[in-house]
């Protein structure tokens, strides 16, 4: 394979290699590799200090290898001198258990010795704002409903028009890009792929939209929710699984088109719900988007609650359609990978133990959800998120030791929060 890189790096004019992973907290580390250097670092890994990323490590650790996967190769379109390779986290000659894309890897396998391929595709938002980060960078986007604006998206033509013509040339598929429910906020979208050519586009979407906003002297970001009287920006992702080249989700006499297999897998989700949102929505931030008030636009388009439904974006789990459902939970910090992974862990639980999803609620939980009793609701915070992943059996059999690093780093950010004194806090205890 190092071999087929150096042949692939001189007929594409690559001369450097972006040797690329992503940490627990999302963060993508890299190395830049000579195309001279390929091979060896194809053979021994891209070394790196494992504690000075977001790795539960020590600085007495062994070196961290990263070995580039030639198969993930992405030329980028805008520099296309340099050629990014995502890689598996290596130490001591074993796969390291807390690197997320070998906790996918694993998860894959395991659903194919049942058979199973996962199929997503995501709906990454992010806003265009200004460098310093205080505000959405088009000055004229102040509409009430800036949804599908037109104006608003043309004016920002150049940027969504070279991200889209990017993914063109990379054989993405992307079919539609759109302004968001906020001022400043887009929306594109790709096809659907297997769980982890998904991943690997996702993290290089991040780092290509950042890249290219940038260059426009923009800056793009991906927070949850960046400004509180607008909507934040989720990441849905759309599933589907396959056995043998038929998708198992779908059932033509179903009401909402979905089969047995498709309703044990989301009540998979709906078990585990509480938990994945440690790994779904993993900063502080995040819960500002999935337990807010309402916006400006009218409504915040996140879930609040432990539900699923037909064709309503009110739910945590829509079902627009047989053979696929869109988990509405995740938003846009979450990493690529455990994204990916936390789903898979959580349906094929669902499938095993046969979880039955409850009652498929059709209402408007905006408006009528209050008036429910025994609706599970979504955590208020990241620390009650934190809790329930700690207790969760479900996520820590299929994560592994996972877990408890993930936790340990997310206590430390959390203490971190909690150390910091604000402007709430002053204006409204300082007199008591």
């Amino acid at each position: 394979m190092a071999t087929d890189l150096e042949i692939t790096a001189k007929e594409r004019g690559i001369k450097y290699f972006l040797v690329s992973y992503t940490d627990l907290f999302g963060t993508q580390r890299a190395k830049l590799v000579p195309a001279s250097k390929i091979r060896t670092c194809c053979e021994d890994g891209a070394g790196f200090a494992g504690f000075a990323t977001w790795l539960d490590m020590s600085p007495a650790d062994s070196d961290l290898l990263a070995v580039p996967d030639p198969d993930g190769l992405i030329q980028l379109p805008w520099k296309p001198e340099v050629g990014w390779l995502p890689a598996d986290l290596y130490m001591d000659g074993k796969p390291v258990d807390q690197g997320p894309r070998n906790i996918l890897k694993r998860l894959i396998k395991e659903a194919a010795q049942d058979g199973y391929q996962m199929k997503t595709g995501v709906e990454p938002e992010f806003f265009l704002i200004t460098p310093c980060g205080s505000e959405p960078a088009d000055m004229a986007d102040k509409q009430m409903k800036p949804c599908y604006d037109q104006s608003a998206l043309m004016r920002r033509y150049d940027v969504i028009a070279e991200i889209c013509d990017a993914m063109i040339a990379l054989g993405w598929n992307p079919y539609q890009n759109d302004h968001e429910d906020a001022n400043g906020q887009f929306e594109m979208n790709w096809d659907y792929d297997d769980a982890l050519v998904t991943a690997d586009r996702h993290a290089f979407f991040k780092y290509m939209t950042r890249s290219i906003a940038e260059k426009h002297g923009f800056r793009a970001t991906f927070m949850p929710k960046p400004f509180l009287e607008l909507t934040g920006s989720g990441c849905h992702a759309h599933v589907s699984l396959w056995r043998d080249g038929e998708n198992v989700f779908k059932d033509k006499s179903d009401e909402i088109g979905l089969s047995r297999i498709g309703y044990h897998f989301i009540g998979g989700l709906i078990h585990s719900a509480d938990a994945l949102a440690a790994i779904t929505n993993p900063t502080v931030n995040s819960y500002k988007r999935i337990n807010a008030p309402r916006t400006t636009s009218g409504a915040t388009w996140a879930p609040n609650t432990v539900t699923y439904t037909g064709n309503n974006r009110t739910h945590m789990v829509r079902v627009p359609g047989g053979g696929r459902f869109e988990f509405r939970l995740p938003d846009g910090a979450v990493n690529p990978y455990l994204l990916q992974a936390g789903i898979l862990a959580a349906g094929l639980d669902g499938m095993r133990q046969e979880r039955d999803p409850g009652k498929r609620l059709d209402i408007n939980m905006y408006t009528e959800g209050h008036n429910l009793e025994g609706v599970k609701r979504l955590p208020l915070n990241m620390l009650d998120a934190m809790r329930a992943l700690e207790k969760s059996s479900v996520l820590n059999e299929a994560f592994g030791s996972f877990v408890p690093s993930y936790l340990k780093l997310k206590q430390d950010e959390w203490n971190c929060y909690c150390g910091h004194l604000t402007e709430w806090e002053r204006n409204n205890t300082l007199d008591c």
